[in-house]
This record gives C-alpha cells, sequence and structure tokens, in this order.
C-alpha cells in the first residue's frame, strides 16, 4: 500500500481528440491511462448500432486509437481501463486480441459485463456499475480493461483499489479516488478546457493539455498535467471541473457516497492542485439505470426575419405551417438576434426555429419541410431560409432508473477467461433527500456596502454547467471570499429565475459548497426529455453558465474586479 498511482486521461467523450492517446503516452510517466467514451446520448448512438449489426455497439474509435500506441504502452508498462466497450465490451475485448494477434504483440484482457439490463420495452438500459470489476481484472494481470457503463469515475477507482488494496469499508479513501476520477473524467476541462476565465490561460485555452492524477494510499490526489503541455491546472479549473454535472453535496455512486462539501483543493506548485479531506459514507442500497427509448421523429426548418415587424412575421409563419401540417408536435422558438438600424442583412434579421416531432416519420419528414419551403414565395416580405427540405430523423428520450445492487450479476471476466462475479457492497444506507441551502440574504456579507455598479456577473464568478437526463446542473464559484460572502447571498433561486427567465417555472434545488466558494443549482426538466430529444438551442445545457455570466446585474462597487472582453 505505498507509493503513488498515476492516472491519466485520453478521452473524455466519443469524438475528443484523437491524438490524446500517444500524446499522453509519450509526454511522461503513467501507471495508468484512462479513457471515458460513454454519455447518456452515446450510449443511444451505440444501441442503434446494434440495431443495425449485433457485433457492434463499442466505441470503434478507441480501436483505431489503439493501433497507433499499444505497442508503446505494453513496451512502458502503462495499463489501459476504458468504457470503450459500451454495450459490448465482450466484442471490444475480442476485437482488441484480434488487434494484438496482427500487430504481434502479446496482450493480457480483462472486462468487465453485468450492467445491461433486460428490458424488453427499451432500446438500451444499462446499470452504472462499480470500480471492484475492474480492480478484479487488474490483480489478475490485465493490461487492458474494458467496461461497459460504470460510473465515469469508477476508470480511476478500480484501478486505485488494485494497487493500494483498498476494502469496501475505506470509504474516504474511495471517495477521494471519486473526485479524482470525476475531475480526469472529461479530459482537458479541467486543464483549461471550457474554462470561464480562459483568456488568462498561458496559452489563451488554445490547446489544453490532458490531466493526470498522483493518488495517494489515503485516497488524496494531486491533478496535474504533462510537462509543456497547453492549458493550465489551477485551483479554480479544477472547481470548474469539480462542480461540472453534479447534483447535492452528496454524490451518490455504487461503492461510496461521496462528500463533496468536504473537498479541500490548494495550489501545490505550478499546475498542481492537492485534492484533500474528502469523506464518504455508505452507498446507496440501487444502482442508477439509464435508459434510452426511440421517441418519434422530427425535423427542424429555420426562417430568417429581416428588418421591421419580426413579431407579425413569425407569427404569420405559425399561422401558416400550422393550417397546413396540423399544429400537434409543432414548436416554434424565435431568437431575436436582429440589431435596430442595421447596415447589413444578417445584423437585421432575427430566426425562427419550428420543429416538428411525431410518431409518423411522414408528417415529420418531407412533409413538413416541404410546406416549409413552399412558403418561400407566399409568406412576409424577405421570407428565405437557412435549411433545406430533409427527411426527419429519429429521436431518444433518456430516463432514469434504479435496481437493487443485490440483483445485478456484476461480473469480471479475467485474462484467462475465468468469470470472477463481484459481491455487491456489505454495507449500504438509504439516501435521504438532499438538504437544499437557501440564501441568508440577511447575512453577513450579502450587502457588502451600500455602492454598487452595473456589469456582468462575469466579472466576478465563474461558472460551469451540463446536462443530467432531462435536468441541468449549473455551478456558480466566486473568485475570492469577499465576492462568496456576497454571492451568497445573493444568488437565491429566485434571483436566478429573474436572470434566466427559462428557469423560473420549473423546479430548482440550490446548494451550497463552502469549502469550494460555490453555489450548484439543479434545474428539473429544463432538457426535456434529454439530450437526444432536446429542441433547445443548447440541448446540453452547456453554455447556461456563460449565459448567467453575462447578464448585467448590480455588483458591490468594493469588491475586487476581472476584466470581461466583451
Amino acid at each position: 500500500m505505498s507509493g503513488v498511482l498515476r492516472v491519466g486521461n485520453a478521452s473524455g467523450f466519443y469524438g475528443d481528440r484523437f491524438s490524446a492517446w500517444q500524446e499522453m503516452l509519450d509526454g511522461g510517466d503513467l501507471d495508468v491511462l484512462t479513457g471515458d467514451y460513454l454519455a447518456e446520448l452515446t450510449m443511444l448512438i451505440l444501441g442503434r448500432d446494434r440495431i443495425r449489426d449485433p457485433d457492434l455497439g463499442y466505441a470503434r474509435t478507441f480501436l483505431r486509437q489503439l493501433e497507433g500506441c499499444l505497442g508503446a504502452a505494453l513496451d512502458r508498462g502503462v495499463t489501459l481501463v476504458t468504457n470503450a466497450g459500451g454495450l459490448n465490451p465482450a466484442g471490444l475485448a475480442a476485437a482488441i486480441r484480434s488487434l494484438a494477434d496482427r500487430l504481434g504483440l502479446p496482450v493480457r484482457i480483462g472486462y468487465v459485463e453485468g450492467d445491461t439490463q433486460a428490458r424488453p420495452d427499451a432500446l438500451t438500459a444499462n446499470a452504472y456499475l462499480g470500480a471492484f470489476g475492474i480492480a478484479a481484472c487488474l490483480d489478475a494481470g490485465a493490461d487492458v480493461v474494458v467496461t461497459g457503463r460504470v460510473t465515469d469515475a469508477s476508470l480511476v477507482v478500480g484501478p486505485a483499489i488494485a494497487r493500494f488494496g483498498w476494502r469496501r469499508e475505506d470509504l474516504d479513501a474511495l471517495a477521494g479516488a471519486t473526485v479524482a476520477g470525476h475531475l480526469i473524467e472529461c479530459g482537458a476541462q479541467v486543464t483549461g478546457g471550457n474554462f470561464s476565465f480562459f483568456t488568462e490561460l498561458p496559452d489563451g485555452g488554445h490547446r489544453p493539455g490532458f490531466p493526470l492524477v498522483e493518488l495517494h494510499p489515503d485516497g488524496s490526489a494531486v491533478l496535474t498535467k504533462h510537462p509543456g503541455t497547453g492549458g493550465a491546472v489551477t485551483v479554480e479549473t479544477v472547481t470548474a471541473q469539480l462542480l461540472y454535472e453534479v447534483g447535492g453535496p452528496a454524490y451518490l455512486g455504487p461503492d461510496v457516497v461521496t462528500r463533496l462539501d468536504t473537498v479541500l483543493l490548494g495550489q501545490d506548485g505550478p499546475d498542481r492542485v492537492r485534492v484533500s479531506s474528502v469523506r464518504g459514507t455508505p452507498p446507496p442500497d440501487t444502482l442508477k439505470v439509464g435508459v434510452n427509448n426511440l421517441g418519434g421523429f422530427r425535423n427542424s426548418m429555420t426562417f430568417v426575419l429581416c428588418g421591421l415587424d419580426i413579431p407579425a412575421k413569425a407569427a404569420l409563419i405559425r399561422g401558416q405551417l400550422a393550417e397546413t401540417v396540423g399544429q400537434e408536435g409543432l414548436e416554434f422558438t424565435l431568437a431575436r438576434t436582429d440589431h435596430p438600424d442595421a447596415t447589413d442583412t444578417e445584423s437585421a434579421s432575427a430566426l425562427l426555429h419550428v420543429h416538428l416531432r411525431d410518431g409518423d416519420r411522414a408528417r415529420a419528414g418531407r412533409a413538413f419541410s416541404a410546406a416549409a419551403v413552399e412558403l418561400a414565395l407566399a409568406s412576409y416580405p424577405g421570407c428565405t431560409l437557412t435549411t433545406l427540405p430533409g427527411d426527419a430523423t429519429a429521436y431518444g428520450i433518456f430516463t432514469a432508473d434504479t435496481v437493487p445492487q443485490d440483483a445485478v450479476a456484476h461480473v469480471a471476466v479475467l485474462p484467462d477467461g475465468t468469470r470472477q462475479p463481484i459481491a455487491p457492497p456489505p454495507v449500504t444506507c438509504l439516501p435521504g433527500s438532499p438538504v437544499q441551502h437557501e440564501a441568508s440574504t440577511g447575512g453577513p456579507g450579502s450587502h457588502v456596502g451600500g455602492v454598487s455598479r452595473r456589469a456582468p456577473l462575469g466579472e466576478l464568478v465563474g461558472a460551469r454547467s451540463g446536462d443530467k437526463g432531462g435536468d441541468a446542473n449549473l455551478g456558480v464559484w466566486a473568485r475570492t471570499d469577499a465576492t462568496w460572502a456576497w454571492l451568497r447571498g445573493w444568488l437565491t433561486v429566485q434571483r436566478l429565475a429573474e436572470l434566466l427567465p427559462e428557469t423560473a417555472p420549473l423546479a430548482v434545488a440550490r446548494y451550497e459548497l463552502p469549502n469550494l466558494r460555490a453555489v450548484n443549482f439543479m434545474i428539473g426538466g429544463l432538457l426535456g426529455q434529454g439530450v437526444a430529444a432536446s429542441t433547445r438551442f443548447d440541448p446540453q445545457a452547456k453554455a447556461l453558465g456563460e449565459l448567467l455570466r453575462s447578464r448585467i446585474v448590480d455588483l458591490p462597487a468594493e469588491l475586487p474586479t476581472v476584466p470581461v472582453r466583451q
């Protein structure tokens, strides 16, 4: 149980930087290199792949990446762990064996299965497994471990269990490794990618390097990156990623409930942030199950409305299309991108996005898009479209369910073919309802002085947002203690509704993370039936935080500011 485990990440999603695996292997010392390919939308894509070909269902990109770097990983003793197995980890393991045989490389491959749930009415249904199956494969000498749907952090927790010999009851260590895994699971997003203050990064955010963690036997870690790579590792870049796609302070996982409100971050040198003091409690007695179904078909057309009478022009189109194709399933969004007294057409134009969703592919297809095009000479003055008529495409619906931990056949298939069952945790707890934190508007620091100035909120705070099924999370952090004293009293659920009106009719939960000087909001139903079904302009809520930062508000004049480039 001695030493430090160096775990890197080379993929944050299916489609991430292709060269990252080679860059991470060439950039410096590693013990383990992980790759995260799965998301709710990815599982839908892989499910449709498998309908066409039962031998598919895994991230084929990983095979192409592996072809160029498997030999280097074996030569350097770097173990590879990835969830690229998707819906077919056994199929990906077999494909890797074939690749290794073709390259003349001896490789020991283990894989984890059991996440697939029998749901005849679903396209895909997969339980989020924990890390002990990965650890079993590594204990058996695997050079490569392939999984299906495990929690993203399990790709890091599993190697730590194998290295340090952690047991189920080592909850604080498991929680610390869970935080480390959560921090690097999205690749360069923790080293300056998608960072609110990207203009302050040494390279301006041009090409952030991929991250790695140095894990210690007690579960503490140092987050860093290879020398000479772009971006930066600071307390703020780490804070931003820690707030990404999380809910309340109790972060539920299959092996441990991680208390995010116990996390301490500290700068440990250039591009090094120490993560410590994380506490864990027993996991819930259920596993999350992600369920994807085909919801029907949809199509979209966009009209350009230029000049005067924008609302009237939009109303005319609404009436004409409803009369032609029927009102059911039609959705209209008017984006007022127009400017008064503009000197060019684009600056003078608004965009009317029209969506149609229906179970009938014919109605949502050419019948709809052709009806839109037919209005080109018979509607508002200056009528034009940015889209050509096209057919409908299928869309998916994501829902989350649960299944008892002891009802899932979690199995590690070892390199020699032995099937090793992974027992569920012996001690679990029933998760309570998350305790929300209402802002104390009368508390100390909620009113800093009496003089204010009108400026973007983003001069004082950073933000990170993302999707959680049909919900969205929005984390906001203060850059200084003084700003945090003001922010925690000022940014209430009501004020969020004023700044982001689309959240007003929704159920919004508010949580505070004082160690991070942060507030996190969970916004229920913002994304409807999930990313694949959403017709929202920002369907994954990735830009929600930046929208909030751009709002002009009354900022206390005496708080330290950071210039915002408009």
